[in-house]
């Protein structure tokens, strides 16, 4: 092994400051600890790990060799007593050839601190389970078709890991499951970075896929939660959701192509998140969607779109060819959601024949100068209520007496957004009760009458806020 101290460009080389502690439970922190300083050592450590045992790998670059990956077969890791493989500081081993580490019939492991230079995908098989890739650093071979991490493992967790620089097709970190149609449940994706994804081509690129077509109706269960994207332009999907149940919330997506697509499932709910300066904002397909407390701003498309359909309703054994089709929206709620300075703020579609259906756009706050409002080429399966529209553009087509012209008295705060301020008509303004909507984008309570758009009016200082680089990623408290 060809040992020395590695400082690469970019988010490597900032992470030698993180204490690793931090990352291991409180009870593997006294147990079973190895330090091992070679390929050799390690698989000998890994083939005698048990239930709490924690394996420190020397800094260094390490050329895994052909086939010959590190194998983590069959090993178990307790109740909060995971089998731990971490590097000695933060991004301090690199792993480079074509493989690391491949699992199998494992659970209960954590790797941790890895700089992931491979040329294949690292999988997360569905005959594993709890799996936890925490504050690595991902810059895979930029390959075409390349997908860079695949969790089909139950109850996984992703988070704090840094996911950067791509080029081609392929994407950075896809969710599936066993078989053809089946999800992995349970995953938790939270506090990472996905930055600089620049396939120039209209598909395939995306930074977070839940799903593909045919597993459109299983539930994922998956949350994605507290993630930053910047510069995300390998896809018009930034967080691609192709399956059911899944909960989005409280992420961040700036300057990037890529936006918040449910593209196919149904019973997914977007919640708090922010999209700045971007191309696509949110779109939604699929049936029992909730969307509630998001804020758009700048986006140079539409911020909303209520899409129409090819199709109504997936079902179990349809054709390949009907499940790729897009479902038309039955009785998504559109809701408390703030969009700002959007070429158009709410639009539908018009190029597909199946229009949605028991739709709700109620309570939204929609601000610009330029540009329309609201843009639905189809009005009948939707009900509309207590919008608030202010600026110099056209109110657009919603229904007459469903929406409000009025100043809501918006100031920006130190992080930009801009929020209600005393006297503005949308406090206690909504048109109906939102029991299943207990904060606001910012953390703040939900009390009462509530107010319209994303923001409850507050004197005090938010508890959120859009992220930043310093919050997420490897180096993230």
């Amino acid at each position: 092994m060809n040992r020395r101290t590695f400082l690469a460009a970019g988010t490597v080389a900032g992470l030698a400051g993180v204490s690793m502690t931090a990352v291991l439970p409180a009870s593997a922190r006294s147990r079973d600890r190895r330090h091992v300083r070679s390929l050799d050592e390690l698989r000998r450590a890994i083939a005698t790990a048990g239930p709490g045992t924690v394996i420190t790998v020397a800094d260094g670059h390490y050329p895994v060799p052909a086939g010959a990956p590190i194998a983590i077969t069959g090993k178990r890791g307790g109740p909060g007593l995971p089998i731990t493989i971490r590097a000695e500081s933060p991004g301090g081993v690199v792993l480079t050839g074509e493989q690391s580490f491949v699992l199998t019939g494992s659970s209960g492991i954590t790797l941790s601190g890895f700089g992931f230079r491979q040329s294949t995908t690292l999988d997360l098989p569905p005959d594993c389970r709890r799996i936890r890739l925490t504050r690595n650093d991902f810059q895979l071979a930029d390959v075409e078709g390349l997908h860079w991490v695949m969790v089909r493992a139950d109850h996984s967790t992703i988070d704090h890991n840094a996911f950067h620089g791509k080029t081609t097709l392929g994407i950075f970190l896809g969710v599936e499951g066993a078989g053809t149609d089946a999800m992995a449940s349970g995953v938790h994706i939270f506090r990472n970075h996905f930055s600089d994804h620049s396939f120039p081509g209209d598909n395939g690129g995306e930074p977070i896929r839940l799903g593909v077509s045919p597993r459109a109706l299983s539930t994922a269960g998956a949350v994605v939660e507290f993630n930053l994207f910047e510069r995300a332009n390998g896809d018009p999907e930034a967080i691609s959701v192709k399956s059911s149940g899944n909960v989005i919330r409280h992420n961040t997506i700036r300057d990037s192509l890529g936006g918040i697509v449910l593209r196919h499932g149904n019973a997914n709910r977007v919640e708090g998140n922010y999209l700045l300066s971007g191309k696509n904002g949110i779109r939604i397909y699929g049936n029992d969607h909730r969307i509630v407390n998001n804020y758009l701003e700048r986006i140079a498309g539409s911020g909303i779109v209520l899409g129409s359909g090819n199709v109504r309703d997936h079902f179990p054994g349809e054709t390949p060819e009907s499940r790729r089709g897009n479902d038309a929206p039955d009785g998504v709620q559109l809701a408390l959601n703030t969009v700002l300075d959007c070429t158009t703020a709410i639009s539908g579609e018009s190029h597909r024949t199946l229009p949605p259906l028991g739709c709700t756009i109620t309570d939204n706050l929609l601000v610009a100068d330029n540009g329309q409002h609201v843009n639905m080429p189809f009005q009948e399966g939707i009900s509309w209520s207590g919008n608030l529209q202010w600026g110099a553009a056209a109110d657009g087509n919603a229904p007459a007496g469903t929406f409000t012209r009025a100043d809501p008295k918006l100031a920006a705060g130190a992080d930009g957004i801009r929020r209600l301020t005393a006297g503005s008509p949308a406090i206690n303004g909504a048109s109906r009760s939102y029991r299943d909507v207990g904060t606001d984008l910012d953390g703040d309570r939900r009390t009462g009458r509530v107010d319209v758009g994303a923001d409850e009016y507050s004197r005090r200082e938010p508890c959120l806020r859009p992220l930043t680089a310093t919050e997420v990623g490897p180096n993230a408290s």
